[in-house]
């Protein structure tokens, strides 16, 4: 296995955000640290309990959370090698297009070290995927070099069928480690 590597993982208020459990427990077993930061939202879903316990790390849950070294948010963007939000919900693209730092996951990826590859694994409503406002912001985080994994179709928790699908769990952490080889 290749060297140890920081992964923040961000996980955001989609109704796929339990899949992230099991993404945090593949990331962490091959090798890696995996920082979790829940949103408001996602937490509505998820609690931070699997993740505490499946990466044996600490668990962001709000932008005030903090640790001995201090603002955990910061810590978190300082040391990351990779950020990798999955499942991304409309909001949380538009938050990350637009510079939102109204919560943890927002300012971690605003005080991330350049040239830090972010990767972005998008699951909602299909008509949601396809508004023009959500492929504007699509295009604009594009344009700043964050990788889009997804999304996948197939049928939605909406009961519609179509795009929309949080990627395949094994190919968004292929992708992530993938990325990982390439970070120094």
């Amino acid at each position: 296995m290749s060297e140890s590597k920081n992964i923040v993982l961000g996980v955001s208020g989609s109704i796929a955000a339990h899949k992230a459990i099991d993404l945090a427990s593949q990331l962490t077993k091959g090798g890696h640290r995996v920082d979790v930061v829940l949103t408001r939202d996602a937490q509505e879903f998820v609690k931070s309990l699997p993740f505490r316990t499946l990466t044996r790390r600490p668990v962001v849950t709000s932008l005030y959370d903090e640790d001995e070294t201090g603002v955990t948010h910061i810590r978190f963007a300082d040391n990351a090698d990779l950020m990798l939000v999955a499942p991304a919900t409309a909001n949380t693209i538009a938050k990350l297009a637009n510079g939102f730092a109204d919560d943890a996951l927002g300012c971690v990826a605003l005080a991330l070290n350049p040239g830090v590859p972010v990767l972005v694994a998008p699951a909602m409503n299909g008509k949601m995927w396809q508004h023009p406002a959500t492929q504007t912001n699509v295009q604009m985080l594009r344009e700043r070099r964050v990788e889009f994994i997804g999304p996948d179709e197939g049928m939605l928790s909406c009961g519609y069928e179509g795009v929309g699908r949080l990627w395949p769990v094994e190919g968004i952490a292929d992708r992530t480690l993938e990325l990982l080889r390439g970070v120094e």
